[in-house]
């Protein structure tokens, strides 16, 4: 009897774990690789390109997809990302770094466990509390006016 004890667990935190990997792959982390450090330096790689890099080391055992994209337009707010999970709040982030790669993980995984489509602030690193530049509602959301 104790073997199939052992044996319901192992498949419960088995089905636990591919969930929450599941849930990880809705999320996206799109990180502007177009950002330049706070000098304002032209230098290549810039600044945004290996904070996309930062965040796929991070990202590569958690099951989350980063993309880098040419610009985000939040250039006053130098490095920035941007976190989206479908049918949710998408998030812009500004004031970043090349090392904030980790907090963008860490912000992902909690979204991607979130039950109501939005990154909790408990627990979401400081970096994505000061640096938030905008939440955007999904279009489920948004009402036509009439």
């Amino acid at each position: 009897m104790e073997l199939d004890d052992n044996l319901s667990v192992e498949i419960l935190d088995a089905s636990s774990d591919s969930a929450d990997a599941r849930l990880a792959a809705e999320v996206t982390i799109l990180v502007c690789s177009s950002c330049r450090d706070e000098t304002g330096s032209d230098a290549h790689p810039r600044a945004g390109a290996k904070l996309a890099e930062s965040a796929r080391l991070a990202a590569a055992s958690e099951g989350i997809t980063v993309r880098s994209v040419e610009c985000l337009g939040n250039c006053k707010r130098r490095l920035s990302a941007a976190i989206l999970r479908g049918g949710s709040w998408s998030y812009v982030f500004g004031d970043l770094n090349i090392a904030s790669g980790d907090d963008l993980v860490t912000g992902a995984k909690l979204f991607a466990t979130s039950t109501d489509g939005l990154i909790p602030w408990r627990g979401r690193p400081d970096s994505l509390k000061r640096g938030l530049v905008a939440r955007i509602p999904p279009l489920a959301l948004i009402k036509e006016d009439k």
